[in-house]
C-alpha cells in the first residue's frame, strides 16, 4: 500500500511538473525563513532523546564515543567523535559568530552605543541574574557551582525561530532587540569560556598561537584580501589553542576578529565567508551539536530527579533569571530616561520577548560539556541537560504565548 502511494505519487509529481516546481519552492521558502534552523534544533534534538531511549541507544554512545586520531609527526590529536564535534565543528560555529559580533560591532546595531545600551545592559542582567539563581540553590557544593554559568546564554537560531512563527506581527524593534541581546549574551560566553571553562595552559602552545594570531593581525594590516592564507594560519591557531588548554572554540573567534571587514571597493572576505558558512552552520553543524549532545536517557529518572539543585538551578535560571534579569536592567534604563522601549514594542510584548531569551538550549549545551565533563556529572546523580531542556522549553512555550496573546491586543 504505501509503495504503491509513493508510485502514484511520484507519477503526479512527474506527470505535473509546475506541482513539482510548487512543492521545490515550498522547501526552499522553509529553508530560506528564520524559523528553519531552530525547527532542524528542535528535530534534531527531540530525534537524539528518542534514539538516547531506545534500543539504538548503545550504538549511539558507541559511535560518538568513536576515538579519532591525526598525526603529524610528533604532533598529534586524539579525542572521541564527540568531542571533535564539540572542539572542531563547533569552531566554525564561533568563527561565523565571531565574524558577526565583528560586523555588528563596526557596522551594526552595536556600532552605536546609545542605540545599544538597552540591549547590552538587559544581555548584562540576563547573564547575572541565572548565574545568581544556580549559585545560591546549589551554594556549598563545589562540584555543583562548576555549572554557574549554564543558563546564562541565549540560544539565537531557537529564538528567532520562535519569533519567525508570528511572522510580520513581530515588530521589527523587537527582532533587533532579541537579536542584539543574543549576540551580547554570545560575547559574555565567549568571556565566561575563556576565563573559567578553560586547563591550565601550555606555555609552547601559548606562544605558537601569539605567534599564529600575531600574522593572521600582520596580514590584516598589510591588506592580504585571500581567504585561504587566513584559513591556514587559522587552522594553526585553532590546533595551537585546543593543545594550549584554552578551549578551541576561542581560536574561531579570534581569527574572525582578523578577517578584513571593509575593502573598499574589492569584495570584503569576512562578508563571503559569512555567507559562506551561514548555510553549513546553521543547517549541517548546529543540528549535529544538537544530535550529539542532547541524547538524554529517562531511564531510572524519578520526579524527584527534576528537584536536583543543579536541574533546578538551570530551569530556574533560564526560566525565571532571564527574564527577571532583563525585565530589572530594562526597565531601570527606561525609568531613568536614558532609553526607550523597542520601537512598535510595549510592556507587555516586551515581557514576552524577555521571556524567549531563557531558551538556552546549543550554548547552555556547549558550556553544559565544559562545565560537567564526561562522566563527571555522574559524580551529582544528575544529567545537567535535563535542566537546560526543561528551561529552555518552559521559555519557548511560554514566551511564544504571551507573545502571540500581547500582538493580539496591538
Amino acid at each position: 500500500m504505501i509503495s504503491a502511494r509513493i508510485c502514484f505519487y511520484y507519477s503526479t509529481m512527474k506527470s505535473n511538473p509546475v506541482s513539482l516546481n510548487g512543492h521545490f519552492a515550498r522547501v526552499r521558502d522553509f529553508l530560506s525563513g528564520e524559523a528553519a534552523p531552530g525547527v532542524l534544533l528542535f528535530i534534531a534534538a527531540v530525534a537524539a532523546m528518542l534514539i538516547a531511549n531506545s534500543a539504538l541507544a548503545p550504538y549511539y554512545h558507541s559511535f560518538f564515543a568513536t576515538q579519532i586520531s591525526l598525526h603529524i609527526d610528533a604532533f598529534y590529536i586524539d579525542k572521541p567523535l564527540l568531542l571533535w564535534v564539540n572542539d572542531g565543528l563547533m569552531a566554525l560555529f564561533f568563527f561565523l559568530v565571531g565574524l558577526e559580533l565583528k560586523r555588528e560591532l563596526i557596522e551594526g546595531e552595536l556600532s552605536d552605543l546609545r542605540q545599544a545600551l538597552l540591549p547590552i545592559a538587559a544581555a548584562i542582567g540576563g547573564i547575572v541574574v541565572p548565574a545568581l539563581i544556580y549559585a545560591a540553590l546549589n551554594a556549598g557544593d563545589e562540584a555543583a557551582l562548576r555549572g554557574w554559568a549554564i543558563p546564562a546564554a541565549t540560544d539565537i537560531a531557537f529564538a528567532l525561530g520562535v519569533l519567525a512563527l508570528l511572522g510580520d506581527r513581530v515588530p521589527r524593534g523587537l527582532k533587533l532587540f532579541l537579536l542584539t541581546v543574543a549576540i551580547v549574551d554570545d560575547i559574555g560566553a565567549i568571556i565566561i569560556i575563556a576565563l573559567f571553562y578553560s586547563a591550565t595552559p601550555s606555555a609552547m602552545s601559548l606562544l605558537v598561537s601569539g605567534a599564529a594570531l600575531l600574522t593572521l593581525i600582520v596580514f590584516n594590516v598589510a591588506g592580504v584580501r585571500r581567504i585561504s592564507a587566513y584559513l591556514l594560519v587559522g587552522l594553526v591557531l585553532w590546533a595551537a589553542v585546543l593543545k594550549s588548554g584554552v578551549h578551541a572554540t576561542i581560536a574561531g573567534v579570534l581569527l574572525a576578529m582578523t578577517v578584513p571587514l571593509r575593502t573598499g571597493d574589492r569584495p570584503s572576505p569576512a562578508r563571503q565567508l559569512e555567507g559562506d558558512l551561514h548555510g553549513p552552520v546553521q543547517f549541517a553543524i548546529l543540528p549535529l551539536f544538537a544530535l550529539a549532545n542532547a541524547g538524554v536517557s529517562f531511564q531510572g529518572m524519578s520526579w524527584a530527579d527534576l528537584g536536583h539543585p543543579v536541574t533546578l538551578g538551570i530551569a530556574a535560571g533560564l526560566f525565571l533569571g532571564k527574564q527577571a534579569g532583563i525585565m530589572l536592567c530594562s526597565g531601570l534604563l527606561i525609568a531613568a530616561g536614558v532609553a526607550r522601549l523597542p520601537q512598535g514594542a510595549n510592556w507587555f510584548s516586551f515581557y514576552a520577548v524577555t521571556v524567549l531569551c531563557g531558551i538556552g538550549f546549543t550554548m547552555s549545551l556547549f558550556i553544559g560539556s565544559l562545565a560537567f565533563a564526561v562522566g563527571a556529572a555522574d559524580t551529582l546523580a544528575v544529567d545537567e541537560r535535563v535542566g537546560i531542556l526543561l528551561g529552555s522549553a518552559l521559555s519557548a512555550i511560554a514566551g511564544y504565548g504571551l507573545l502571540r496573546f500581547a500582538l493580539r491586543r496591538v
